[in-house]
């Protein structure tokens, strides 16, 4: 497997003979200009993991080691491939019964690393390598399953109230009950431990994660935790003042429209929008939309036209 050289010194901006102390540093302050909750240009994300996986590898004397015997050579960008037998590591020290990780210390990050890194110290996941000693006269590769994601559609009522959706494994004929939990919002992620791609040599099985989409509304719009909906309003209720019935996903609610409301006046229902199970629900908000009739009565029109005689309003007017 060929992959892009990575030149983790720098990444960081250090020299390779650099201290632990001034690896750390360069770390902190790059970390704090690139930092997704503070830098929002593109590319600044990107360069966040870069700087991370960089000192991932730099900051564990190990790991540092190990990347140190590729040489000073290498550019980045460049085409590299490990050298024979550089992810096979075997424990004699305790009779040939011991466990060598490969990947020295922990995941960081919610995304992985590069290939680069996955190809010299194993992936985000542990694998090891077991030496089975004179009784099997070899070794057998235990490695963790990966994780895996897919989508899940489901409609605003099933956010809105939680539901049971069976699920299929996509490229699988495997089903799964996925409980949706009252109030997920779309983009939201449902693990399924274990339901990943499975382990080697007895490794565990990885995890799913579903990302939730959420299905247009013919009636409700989502934004946030707020939903929007349309109200239908007749001149005259808008005129004098009027009290609805709205409907909602909890069902129909009344809401007080006031006199003189206006077209697009938005009427808020606090706490009717989705629920959110770690603080406070979104509101509900009736957008008022003024109807006329597209056909009058003898006596509507009449009543229209004096209306129009009597009255001092210029709809037009500032």
């Amino acid at each position: 497997m060929a992959v892009q050289y990575k030149d983790y010194y720098e990444i960081l901006g250090v020299p390779r003979n650099a201290t632990q102390e001034e690896i750390q540093r360069a770390y902190r302050k790059l970390a704090r200009k690139y930092h997704p909750d503070v830098n929002k240009e593109p590319g600044a994300e990107e360069k966040f993991k870069e700087i991370n996986e960089a000192y991932e590898v730099l900051k564990d004397p190990e790991k540092r080691r190990r990347y140190d015997q590729l040489g000073a050579h290498w550019k980045a960008g460049q085409e590299f491939r490990p050298p024979p037998g550089w992810d096979i590591h075997f424990d004699f020290g305790s009779g040939g019964e011991g466990f060598e990780d490969v990947f020295f210390g922990g995941f960081r990050g919610e995304s992985g690393f590069s290939d680069f890194f996955e190809l010299l110290f194993g992936g985000p996941r542990r694998r090891r390598a077991h030496y089975g000693g004179a009784t099997s006269g070899g070794f057998t590769w235990v490695r963790d399953g990966a994780d895996r994601e897919a989508t899940i559609r489901i409609s605003l009522e099933e956010a809105y109230k939680g539901c049971t959706k069976t699920f299929t494994i996509p490229g699988e004929n495997k089903t799964l009950e996925v409980k949706i939990p009252p109030g997920v919002l779309p983009g939201q992620k449902i693990r399924l431990a274990g339901q990943g791609s499975p382990g080697i040599g007895g490794g565990k099985s990885g995890d799913l994660y579903l990302t939730v989409e959420i299905d247009p509304h013919p009636r409700y719009r989502l934004e946030g935790r707020d939903i929007y909906v349309d109200l239908p309003v007749s001149p005259w209720e808008a005129a004098l003042g009027a009290t609805i019935s709205v409907d909602t996903p909890d069902g129909p609610l009344s809401v007080r429209v006031p006199p003189g409301t206006q077209s697009g006046q938005k009427l808020r229902l606090r706490g009717k929008g989705m629920p959110n199970p770690k603080g406070s629900p979104g509101d509900l908000y009736a957008v008022v939309q003024i109807k006329v009739p597209k056909h009058l009565s003898p006596r509507e029109r009449e009543l229209f036209e004096e209306l129009s005689r009597i009255s001092t309003f210029n709809a037009r007017s500032p």
